[in-house]
């Protein structure tokens, strides 16, 4: 197959997303399929293409304000040049509707036979005030978009229940993966709980800070370590700098150095508010590191071991008792199974895929 990804951003840029679309396009390109990617770049000025791992990668210059957005530049010429690589795919699966870039393309593409998946790794609204009054007219632009989508992916129960409240869209349900080595890793832990990913105040990370202080008080002795970069990493620095814990802070590691950190972690704790999935748990729990997530998107993971689903609900004293009680019999229960990326990607070929050209 001829499969293009558009997606807001690409490797060595580190996120979710875009972690999910490396993983998935290197693996179809090692089967032998034809893969291209069109990314934003937001410090370019003319689009510039590569080859990356076998796939091939067109950077086309975007104006992201505070890492969002992604608004493509030269408008008209990426217009053109999506139209003519279009003729040549048999899929084009776009993946987020929270990026200008992937949804003006599929308003380009609104037309064109190629068959089109569309991931919105969607959670129902924006994360500030201004963007949730932008949600309120950019999810009128999503649902007409939606009509000339082939075929909707979503990646949890959750995701898939709040695409079809909000645009009334049925979708097909495949979850992410983890890197086949992450079996023959093994959980060693340190005196330290760990978060990575973005820095923003939904993500909870100063409730996450407020319950290490308590559980040191309780008897444990914790560090935190925090990966990440984001719009609250200044006055998180500035809290945790008044809560007088011990804490370690740095930008978002390389893949194998956030792994090592993951593998030594006593826990792993995401009490984000509003998730599509959660690629972090999926790798904790693979390697067996216990993890702390929340409902509702935290019952993704419902029946998975050495790992505690609790509500944000509760107080930070309530919840660091629970987690005291959990962390003392999480290392008890036998490591997880969680899906291979190799795995994902069979499911995607014959579940996604297979209708194309229709």
């Amino acid at each position: 197959m001829r499969i293009m990804f558009v997606v807001s951003h690409y490797y060595p840029y580190i996120g979710g997303v875009e972690y999910v679309v490396k993983s998935v396009a290197e693996r179809l390109v090692k089967r032998g399929h034809d893969v291209t990617v069109l990314c934003g770049e937001p410090n370019i000025n003319s689009p510039r293409e590569e080859h990356v791992n076998g796939v091939h990668v067109f950077r086309w210059p975007v104006w992201s304000p505070g890492d969002a957005y992604h608004i493509p530049k030269m408008m008209d010429k990426l217009k053109n040049w999506l139209l003519n690589t279009a003729k040549r795919c048999d899929v084009i699966h776009i993946h987020s509707i929270h990026s200008v870039l992937t949804a003006y393309s599929l308003d380009v593409l609104k037309n064109c036979k190629v068959y089109k998946v569309l991931t919105p790794h969607y959670h129902g609204t924006g994360h500030t005030t201004f963007r949730r009054i932008l949600w309120q007219i950019w999810r009128r632009y999503v649902k007409r978009a939606l009509d000339y989508v082939d075929l909707v992916h979503a990646v949890s129960d959750l995701e898939s229940r709040l695409v079809f409240k909000d645009f009334n869209v049925e979708s097909v349900i495949i979850g992410h993966g983890v890197e086949e080595w992450l079996s023959e890793i093994n959980w060693s832990p340190s005196n330290y709980v760990m978060y990575s990913g973005r820095i923003e105040k939904y993500k909870n990370v100063h409730r996450l800070a407020n319950i290490v202080k308590i559980l040191n008080d309780m008897g444990f002795n914790l560090e935190l370590k925090i990966f990440g970069n984001g719009s609250y990493a200044t006055r998180l620095i500035r809290y945790l700098k008044k809560l007088k814990i011990k804490y370690e802070f740095k930008p978002s590691q390389p893949y194998n150095e956030y792994i090592t950190y993951l593998s030594r972690a006593s826990l792993f704790g995401l009490l984000s508010q509003k998730e599509a999935y959660g690629l972090t748990v999926n790798e904790a729990n693979a390697i067996g590191t216990p993890v702390v997530v929340v409902e509702p998107w935290g019952l993704n993971f419902s029946g998975r071991s050495r790992t505690l689903i609790t509500q944000l609900s509760k107080s930070d004293e309530e919840l660091a008792k629970e987690i005291a009680t959990f962390l003392g019999e999480a290392g008890e229960q036998p490591r997880a199974e969680v899906p291979s990326w190799n795995q994902v990607v069979d499911a995607y070929i014959k579940k996604l895929y297979y209708l194309r050209g229709n």
